[in-house]
């Protein structure tokens, strides 16, 4: 046992290069660790630095002799004091041996034998996510084509560029799901986060670089790793720019200047464990050259645009549209421009690296009945197996789902609507059942949905009930 565990250790020692206690810098910019008690690990800069101050310090006798007695031990004794804990250690980038292919290098999903084909990718993700077929098309085809310029970086002089993907589509319609969803069957890092949080740097707010933080802590610190992973920047319409303001515009069109070299691609410093660049947090280098950034957002008021940009084009005479023509119609984003997200806000340099634009369509009724029923892990489903552990058989009736999709679209806030319309009236159910062991099936009615009667309630029959109460009593 005491052998295997010093494997365990060489091998993670391997991986992991440690961090200065003191100036955050990893092993491979400060050169070898120096270890003292209490797992703590000082660069031999800091030691010095440390040393030469105590010279220049009077009262501290012996001092001027140079470097102290017990230096040498630890110089000779590294590691003798234990392990230096997890979060003081970030994994090593691996170095390409001299003429190591990139296809031979990488495993898994990066190896551009397994990589699945598009069509294999939307039959995934038709098995979680309803409806978006326009949707799940361009990601299943962008997602794909990206991989392939990554796996195949190395081929000759002809250089692909990358394509990020920009999302835009109500609140509920799946976009945040339909991510999570891919990066799930693909397997690669994935780190989601809000752009309501990003700020100028310099200012209070997480400065552009945290998104990159957030991607190397779901990559477990392995630079590598991150440098071939998915970033979701969700609620993008909000660092629009700020129409009619003087103050200085902090979350909106300077963030969108801050983000351009990231989507791009380039080298950027990253504070690891952190979302801000301080002197106690330990700096990375991420190339972003690999890494697929989408962005998503509901954009409110988009809708108004486009509607004023179509009904404007011609105002009078028999080809005129008229300015309700578009009022009814939920998925007018299909419509959107580039010239529509530049009135909203956005500037062009960052639409320009967002060359992959498209929308998701508004939740109907139709959809909200399939999303509760047909994916893999739907919410009936979720309810049908907790009260299965109860032993009790939840069933609900066509009418009665038919109902909840109905309450679910007058809400106006797409399949987020569901679960708080299912948790209203389950919650009864949910506390009354574990009361009575007779209980054997529950049916969920249209009436119990609108108020006007009770779920149907069968108990069980006299065997299984006498089984049960056996089984409690055991």
């Amino acid at each position: 046992m005491a052998e295997d565990n010093n494997q365990n250790n060489d091998q993670n020692n391997s991986e992991y290069e440690e961090i200065c206690y003191l100036c955050r810098r990893p092993e491979s910019k400060a050169g070898k660790m120096i270890h003292i008690p209490n797992n703590i690990c000082i660069c031999s800069d800091c030691m010095q630095k440390t040393f030469d101050s105590m010279e220049n310090m009077s009262g501290f006798p012996g001092m001027m002799g140079g470097m102290p007695p017990y230096m040498d031990m630890f110089n000779q004794h590294q590691g003798m004091f234990g392990d230096i804990p997890q979060n003081q250690k970030i994994k090593k980038k691996k170095q390409a041996e001299p003429g190591e292919k990139t296809e031979e290098k990488q495993q898994g999903i990066f190896d551009i034998r397994h990589l699945p084909a598009p069509h294999v990718i939307k039959q995934q993700l038709d098995e979680y996510v309803i409806g978006q077929d326009y949707a799940k098309k361009v990601m299943s085809v962008a997602v794909y084509n990206h991989y392939k310029r990554v796996l195949t970086d190395t081929m000759d002089e002809i250089e692909i560029e990358k394509s990020n993907i920009l999302m835009v589509g109500p609140t509920g319609c799946g976009k945040t799901y339909l991510v999570k969803t891919l990066a799930r069957i693909l397997q690669v890092p994935l780190a989601i986060t809000d752009a309501t949080t990003l700020t100028e740097a310099g200012y209070i707010g997480d400065d552009v670089e945290s998104v990159l933080s957030k991607l190397l802590a779901a990559a477990d610190n392995d630079v590598e790793r991150a440098e071939h992973g998915i970033i979701f920047i969700d609620e993008i319409d909000k660092i629009a720019k700020k129409r009619n303001t003087n103050s200085r515009d902090v979350s909106g069109e300077s963030v969108q200047q801050g983000m351009l070299k990231l989507l791009e691609g380039s080298d950027v410093e990253v504070p690891v464990g952190a979302t801000n660049k301080n002197a106690m947090v330990p700096m990375t280098t991420i190339n972003t050259r690999n890494i697929l950034f989408i962005c998503g957002g509901a954009f409110p008021e988009l809708d108004k645009i486009i509607k004023k940009r179509l009904t404007s084009q011609a105002s009078i005479g028999f080809q005129a549209e008229l300015q309700d023509a578009y009022d009814e119609d939920e998925n007018i984003l299909d419509k959107v421009t580039v010239e529509d997200l530049r009135e909203f806000g956005m500037i062009p340099e960052f639409l320009g690296r967002l060359p992959i634009i498209f929308s998701l369509q508004a939740m109907t009724e139709k959809m909200l009945v399939r999303v509760m029923t047909e994916p893999k892990n739907a919410i009936l489903k979720q309810y049908q197996k907790l009260l299965l552990l109860d032993e009790v058989d939840l069933q609900f009736e066509e009418d009665a789902i038919e109902a909840v999709a109905k309450k679910a679209s007058e809400k106006k806030t797409g399949a987020r609507a569901l679960r708080a319309i299912i948790e209203d009236f389950m919650l009864d159910i949910m506390y009354e059942i574990p009361k009575d062991d007779l209980i054997g099936r529950v049916t969920i009615t249209k009436d119990y949905i609108e108020n006007h009667g009770s779920p149907r309630i069968e108990m069980r029959k006299s065997g299984e009930a006498t089984l049960l109460t056996q089984r409690n009593d055991d």
